[in-house]
């Protein structure tokens, strides 16, 4: 998976911002930041981050977006700007919660590991072995190679759209694609999947005898303390959710009607931006998976003939001034969402923004050059 490119050049702001009320108003460019540490250690100067969000609502038009931020296992950073939801008014702040999309792939892969890990999964092992659901196909195919988009499962088709269909597990919500042929022989492509990853939540749910949603719940979200990182339940009340939208001929509206629960694993889960966090920092930390997992998950993937795909199982990975850097994108209904993280530094930025189309690596980027400059590490 490349790289974001660099987003669009900034522009004034768009009338909905001038006509909310004055309370509102001055509500869109507060940043509420959290500074977790030791009351030991000295208070630390924000290093630029409010001003960092704020700017980049304003150049690019985004009505929300929130941020979180951590560093040498400390939760450095929480805050919102803008607003999560514009018809009622309501500030985005460090609480509200986002659709996670494609980040929902690295918090699959997480799972499939830990199985991995407690002996419950075989990598290599043919998925229709696994997953009854699946039918035995001109190849075998395997989760390894789901897990690094190598399994020749198809993408969304043109045109396709998305689904408003309810389902109860992932594996009734392989009715939508397990039909079809696979795209090339596993493992001498890279082709981007969201729907090999859905297959990957199937096995999950297949080798752990529970649904998707429970087990996330049971080995991330309870063990990380990130309560809001679930599976975004479109029927389900959950507090301070955003609302999203997308520009239409330069004109805000409402994303159209999505219901993710078909692609948990490929991009069905929601959190705010400081429950993200937590789940990156227990990542870094070896909490989540060893160290060892850890190192096979961020290593470059390769096809049969020796080329390298620039992502591992899961996630991106990548080198940016001399560092290794791992990341995920997300872009779906209602958002666009940023994971980076740079593991030798245990920095990790999360943001989350309620407006679809926007590119989010470079601010991510920019917001850990400066919390590396101000921590003093080179």
């Amino acid at each position: 998976m490349t790289a974001d490119p660099q987003s669009s050049p900034p522009h004034p702001p768009r009338p909905f911002a001038r006509s909310l009320p004055a309370r509102i108003a001055a509500a869109l460019l507060l940043v509420v930041p959290v500074i977790a540490q030791d009351r030991a250690e000295p208070e630390r100067a924000d290093p630029g981050i409010n001003e960092l969000l704020s700017a980049y609502r304003e150049g690019h038009d985004i009505p929300g977006i929130s941020c979180a931020v951590v560093h040498a296992g400390r939760e450095l950073f929480a805050g919102g700007v803008g607003v999560s939801d514009v018809e009622n008014d309501v500030p985005a702040t460090a609480a509200t919660v986002y659709r996670l999309a494609s980040i929902s792939k690295p918090i699959a892969a997480v799972l499939a590991m830990q199985l991995v890990e407690r002996g419950e999964l075989d990598l290599d092992a043919a998925v229709h072995t696994l997953v009854p659901q699946w039918p035995q196909k001109r190849w075998p195919v395997t989760t390894r190679q789901l897990l690094g988009h190598l399994g020749g499962v198809r993408h969304y088709k043109r045109g396709e759209g998305e689904c408003t269909t309810h389902y109860d597990s992932q594996l009734e919500g392989l009715e939508r694609f397990a039909a079809d042929p696979l795209l090339h022989e596993p493992g001498t492509k890279f082709r981007y999947s969201t729907f090999g990853f859905n297959l990957v939540a199937a096995v999950v749910e297949a080798r752990a005898e529970r649904t998707f949603a429970d087990v996330l719940r049971e080995r991330i979200s309870e063990p990380c303390g990130a309560v809001t990182l679930q599976d975004d339940d479109v029927r389900r009340i959950i507090r301070h959710r955003a609302q999203g939208y997308v520009r239409v001929g330069g004109e805000l509206r409402n994303s159209r009607l999505m219901d993710a629960s078909y692609k948990l694993g490929g991009g069905g889960l929601c959190a705010s931006a400081p429950d993200l966090a937590r789940f990156a920092r227990a990542l870094m930390a070896g909490e989540l998976v060893s160290q060892q997992t850890l190192a096979t998950m961020w290593t470059a993937q390769r096809t049969k003939a020796g080329e390298a795909t620039g992502y591992g199982l899961g996630f991106s990975v990548a080198e940016r001034d001399g560092r290794r850097v791992v990341a995920h994108s997300g872009a779906q209904s209602r958002v666009s969402t940023m994971l980076l993280l740079l593991p030798d530094e245990r920095l990790g930025v999360v943001l989350l923004c309620n407006l679809e189309g926007v590119k989010l690596r470079g601010l991510a980027e920019r917001i850990a050059d400066a919390v590396l400059a101000q921590e003093g590490v080179r």
